[in-house]
Formats: C-alpha cells, structure tokens, sequence
C-alpha cells in the first residue's frame, strides 16, 4: 500500500512540474498604450460610453471622450463594443499557498505550527508558478491578498499582482495586515454529527473563547509596551511583527462570522486603536451600525452559501451586502471556495447585484472597496487618473457567467497572458476530435 501511495504522490508532482511550462510572464511594457471606444466602467459608480483610456509608463494619465488620437508608435487596444473595467481584487486567499486542496501535503505551505505567529510572512512562501494564477487572470482578477492561516494569530499577509517570476516581482504591497482567528463563542453540530448517535462533545465554549481572548489581549499589552519602548536590549520577532498595528501602518483583519466574535473585535479598536477588518462576517447585518460607528469595515468571504443560522432567511447570504451598502458599512466581497479555487469572484457579486446592489455598486466591491479596505486605493481599484494601469476587457459583463470573456488584461500597463492549462486541455482535445486546428483554437 505504501509503494502505491508513493507512485500516486509522484504522479501529482509530475503533473505539478509540467504544468504551464510554457506560460510565462510578459515583458514589461512601459510605452504608450491607447484603449479606444470602450464602455468603460470606472470603479467608483461611474460608467462612461466610447471611451478612451491614455497609458504611459505603466499609469492611467487620462479617461475620457474627447483624447485625441493616439501618436505613432503608440499601442492600441480597439475596445469598441467591449466593456473595460479595473482589475478584480481577491483580497483574502490562500492562493500560491495551496495548490491541491486535498490535503496534498507537499503542495500546501498556508499554515504554521504555533498558535501565535505574527511573525510568519505569507509573502516569502508564495508559489508564482501556481497553475491556479493564470486561471485566475483569465476570469479578470489582477491582484490578490495572500494570507496565512492557523493558530490564533496567523501572521501577515501580502498583496501580489499576479504575472510574476518570484515573489519579489510580485509583491504589490507587503506585509499590510496581521490576521487573527477569532475562537468561536458557540459551538454548532458538526453536519450528520446530529444523527450519528454519537455523543457531542460537552464543553463550555464561551468559557473557552473569553480565555482565548485574554491571552490575545495579554499578548497586544504587552506588544504595546515593547513599541512604546526606545530600545531594547533584546529583539523580540513577535513584538515586532506587530509594531505596525499600533501606528496603523498595518490592518488587523478579524476572521470571525458571529455577532459575539465582532462585539471583541469592536473592543479592540477601542482598547489598542486598532484598525480593524472583519473577515467572514456571515452575521454583521445584524449589527450593521455599530460597525459603522466603530469605522469597521467588512470583508464578506463567501456569497454562495447557506444562511449561518436556521433562523435567517435562506437567502441572507445574498441580501447581506446590500444591507451593509444601506448601513454605510465600508465591504468588499470575496470567494474562499476551494473546489473552484476562487475563480467566481466575480458571479459572487453578479449574485449581490441581483439582490439590492446596482452592477456598478457590486463590480466596486470587488475593486474599489477592497483597495480601500487593503489600503491601496491609491494605485488601483479604478480607472481613474495616476493609478496603476490594472484593467481588463470583457466582451460582455463581467459579473455574469454566461457573457463574461475576457480578452484582454493588463497589470502596471503591461498586457499579460491570458492562456492556462485548462484553455490548453480544450484545445488539444478540440484538436484530437477534429473540431479545430491547433493555429485556430481558442
């Protein structure tokens, strides 16, 4: 049996190895570039007919009707009857981390033992040659937040852009934000569990929760005390890694989804000053204004799902950003799903759209909202004037599944492949069964 296990993990390393060996990233592209007559979709609310997008050096330097006509030698992108919107954000993920979701574990790096490490840096185990990122590109998402997970504090995650050779290349802004795992105050029958016949572990776990909050709050007294201090005598990793929260040059993003789990977070910001995220979030409609008073914003992590609980309505989970939107709760949405790896970030919010949110108010909470919540509105999340040129182009929209192709993509201005492995497969079986020619296929 153990001869056989070894042949089956060999044959997926294999795999691994030899997948996409022949994508790669684009060279970087620091001229001008015109996008012309697009529908262009600023980010922000704002949608603009027959446009016109100028590009020089990588940045947006103007958007609108009346540019005049692009100089010679300059780059264009004909976009009439397309629609051209600002790269999507995933913006908590363990992409690059995790390659086979199956706890294959010589493909997984996304966890640390230890229940408190701050100190742990997301961004030097990310894996560019993930065949998951050119997938991702393919549906429109440009950047991503790359995130450790396990224990009670993690550690810190990392902004990438997705077509890079290393780590160092992709690296959009680093180490932004520490994640800490908020323990759960109630404890629910695990699926089935209910009918096994088999006895529920009995536990008090709102003791064990309040216990594990002490011992965070013990652990940021006395991290505040080591950055309040001039020196000292020895370095303390820990300490250090969480330096940033206090001077609010880091984010504290609280994975949690019940309203006792936000109610700590909230007095966190009010202890330490912490700026705070929730992450999850399932319940936060039902608190809506207090996170608003508290300047907390929301990162819903999965919109096709289940309601949390059996008393809300069963489809809660699609009526909650529209709930938040109407609270004036800053949220971005995102897609933690691990059999389709995150690609339906953007049907997520097609799903929002179709429950309180205007298009443009859905598309801005996988764009604009989440580069306000990862601190980064100020190079990307719109089509806007100075920003990063971060932009794709669909042939229809983009939130929704039957018309979204995208056919162009650029990260910084640079236009990147859209080609993956799942594209190669079709092709070389829409060539074996005679239904295309490998210099046509698609």
């Amino acid at each position: 049996m153990k001869k056989y296990w070894m042949v089956a993990m060999a044959a997926v390393f294999c795999i691994i190895a030899r997948a996409q060996d022949d994508i790669y990233p684009a060279k970087k592209y620091m001229g001008p570039l015109y996008i012309l007559r697009g529908t262009v979709h600023i980010g922000n609310g704002q949608v603009l007919d027959n446009a016109t997008i100028r590009i020089d050096s990588g940045r947006i330097q103007e958007v609108g009707q009346n540019i005049p006509a692009p100089a010679s030698g300059a780059k264009v992108v004909d976009a009439n009857g397309k629609q051209v919107y600002p790269g999507l954000i995933l913006p908590v993920t363990n992409l690059g981390l995790e390659e086979i979701a199956a706890n294959v574990r010589g493909t997984n790096d996304y966890i640390e033992l230890g229940n408190f490490n701050p100190e742990i840096r997301s961004i030097v185990a990310y894996n560019t040659a993930s065949k998951i990122i050119n997938v991702l590109k393919a549906n429109g998402i440009l950047l991503a937040g790359v995130t450790p997970e396990g224990g009670t504090i993690s550690g810190s995650s990392t902004i990438v852009q997705l077509d890079a050779w290393n780590w160092e290349d992709a690296a959009y802004k680093m180490d932004f934000a520490i994640h800490l795992n908020m323990p759960g105050f109630i404890k629910r029958p695990e699926r089935f569990m209910r009918f096994s016949g088999q006895p529920q572990e009995m536990t008090d776990p709102t003791r064990q929760a309040l216990d594990k909050i002490e011992e965070v709050k013990s652990f940021f007294r006395q991290a505040k005390a080591y950055a309040e201090e001039p020196t000292h005598p020895e370095t303390n990793l820990k300490f250090e890694a969480v330096k940033g929260l206090f001077n609010k040059k880091q984010k504290l993003f609280v994975h949690g989804d019940q309203v006792k789990q936000m109610l700590i977070a909230i007095d966190f910001v009010k202890e330490f000053g912490f700026d705070v995220v929730i992450v999850g979030g399932s319940e936060s409609f039902l608190i809506a204004p207090l996170l608003k008073q508290n300047n907390i914003a929301v990162i819903l992590e999965q919109e096709h799902e289940l309601p949390a609980t059996e008393d809300d309505d069963v489809d809660q989970p699609y009526k909650t950003p529209a709930q938040l939107m109407q609270a004036g709760v800053l949220f971005a949405l995102n897609d933690k799903h691990e059999e389709s790896r995150f690609r339906n970030l953007m049907f997520n919010a097609g799903t929002a759209a179709a429950y309180g949110l205007t298009k443009e108010q859905a598309l801005q909470a996988i764009t604009l909202n989440s580069a306000k919540i990862l601190g980064i509105d100020d190079r990307t999340g719109s089509i806007e004037v100075g920003k990063d040129a971060n932009i794709v182009i669909s042939e229809g929209d983009i939130l929704d599944m039957r018309s979204s192709i995208i056919i162009h993509a650029f990260i910084q201005g640079t236009e990147v492949s859209l080609d993956n492995k799942q594209k190669q497969l079709y092709d070389k079986y829409m060539y074996k069964y005679g239904l295309s020619h490998p210099a046509t296929a698609h």
